[in-house]
């Protein structure tokens, strides 16, 4: 996010570079740089005549390279947007001789979601030498929280972290929809609110109390009663709880409590680091391992693996998820 950051703020303070190649996984940020640039660097006159956007599907290199070579009308720079170019990942390098050679004149931005060039061949070296390479990376689920509490700090929004959490839950590490859905949030809320549970369950459709996450903490207190309350409730919406996440969820909390008892120092400080969560989180797993010891833990995690296969129609092709469940459930507990 700093790196976008000082990207951003080079653009504005008009340190422009002949190509700007934007790739990774993640595709938040390639869309975000790549709209910031196609609506500041031109003036909204001079966009007729020197802004061009193309698609991968639709073109070649050769075509690239063409509108590249051509020169500004009554404007210092024409810009050449690229969308979707990693269609063209089989001729990509073809742009080399371009990228060793740029048109001054030009800002080329390339978008290549999903993908990575290599950064052992003469393309990447020749963008990196004039231009930009931004590699977008995919965000681990546990840096997700902070990721939604950084875009909406300098917005004056703040937001709990079991909201957080739900959001991580529901949406996962999509960066694009987890913002659409804070956007849509920060119309309805006035400036300097706290996004709550409540506000989440209300405007997203989110359940506060029947999710994952509250699964995961009655299973960790050993609340019987609500834990089997929440798998009902899975049992009787299977879409909108599939078991796959829910085994995942499970198993990456039984992985982590395993790593917790194995920990000397469990001071909350030294778990959150360890464990790469949320200090909010901490209790959650000291209560949890007072109630599971590691011998228990470790059966678990294998209980978990057992029941990923069967969920995927492996050896159970004729239980139902919500029963297989239920029966993971019972074993856990």
């Amino acid at each position: 996010m700093d790196e976008v950051k000082q990207l951003v703020q080079d653009i504005k303070n008009g340190n422009l570079k002949p190509i700007y190649f934007l790739m990774g996984e993640e595709p938040y940020y390639i869309d975000k740089i790549s709209d910031f640039i196609e609506e500041t660097v031109l003036s909204e006159e001079e966009r007729g005549f020197n802004q061009v956007v193309l698609y991968g599907r639709d073109i070649t290199v050769e075509d690239i390279v063409s509108n590249a070579k051509r020169y500004p009308m009554m404007a210092e720079y024409q810009v050449v947007i690229v969308k979707e170019a990693q269609d063209l990942s089989r001729t990509i390098e073809k742009l080399t001789p371009y990228a060793e050679n740029p048109q001054r004149s030009t800002i080329l931005v390339i978008n290549y979601k999903y993908k990575k060039i290599d950064k052992r061949k003469a393309l990447y070296k020749g963008i990196n030498k004039v231009g930009v390479v931004y590699e977008s990376k995919k965000l681990y689920e546990n840096q997700v929280a902070d990721w939604i509490r950084r875009v909406l700090s300098p917005k004056d929004y703040t937001i709990t972290p079991k909201a957080s959490q739900m959001l991580v839950e529901f949406l996962g590490t999509d960066l694009s929809k987890i913002s659409n859905e804070l956007q849509k949030l920060q119309i309805i809320l006035p400036t300097g609110s706290q996004i709550t549970p409540e506000l989440i369950e209300e405007n997203i459709g989110i359940s506060k109390d029947f999710n994952n996450f509250e699964l995961r903490k009655a299973i960790g207190e050993r609340n019987v009663v609500k834990a089997h309350q929440i798998v009902n409730y899975f049992s009787e919406n299977p879409k909108d709880n599939p078991m796959v996440m829910t085994i995942s969820l499970l198993f990456n909390f039984f992985s982590q409590l395993l790593h917790f008892h194995g920990l000397n120092d469990k001071s909350p400080r030294s778990v959150a680091s360890a464990l790469k969560i949320n200090p909010y989180f901490v209790n959650e797993y000291i209560n949890a391992a007072r109630n599971y010891p590691m011998k228990k833990v470790s059966a678990i995690v294998a209980t978990l693996r057992e029941f990923d296969v069967k969920s995927k129609g492996v050896g159970a092709n004729a239980i139902s998820q919500g029963d297989l469940l239920k029966e993971l459930l019972v074993k856990i507990l």
